[in-house]
């Protein structure tokens, strides 16, 4: 299995940082659609409905499938012998950005079920400081995984 996985290592490197890239998207964009949400929409009426769809198909069109594919490369790189050096810090460093990006996604579909039931309690500059939260990660990631700390 790890001779493999080793032939594979430039591919699934590549398709990796592909999904990566979608996933950040998504967690770009969402947070932005609710500010606008928040702020402009309101809870009825044809924009409202508008928007559920937005949401709703890009968490579950595009983000829920980058984020599974990007967590099942991840792993496959880390399963490659020599990829990880688990005495150093970085990998952990990216394992907690990877963990709080995940846990992220998963507040941005609470808060879209927030918008379906009419109960959205949070502010669009609220959205805005959390939009925040994905390049934060971001940061902790790539200089995790490029520099090697």
């Amino acid at each position: 299995m790890s001779d493999l996985l080793a032939l594979a290592y430039p591919w699934t490197k590549a398709f990796h940082i592909m999904a990566v890239i979608a996933w950040m998207a998504g967690l770009f964009y969402l947070p932005r659609l609710f500010v606008y949400h928040a702020e402009q929409v309101g809870q009825s009426g044809e924009t409202h409905d508008l928007f559920q769809t937005m949401e709703l198909k890009l968490l579950r069109v595009i983000m829920n499938p980058a984020m599974i594919a990007t967590w099942i490369l991840g792993l496959c790189l880390v399963f490659t012998p020599g990829v990880v050096d688990w005495s150093a810090i970085w990998p952990w460093t990216k394992m907690a950005g990877v963990l709080a990006m995940t846990w992220f996604h998963h507040w941005l579909g609470l808060r879209r079920k927030d918008f379906v039931r009419g109960d959205n309690q949070l502010t669009g500059r609220q959205y805005r400081m959390m939009n925040e939260v994905p390049t934060l990660m971001m940061v902790l990631i790539v200089l995790s995984v490029v520099v090697r700390f």
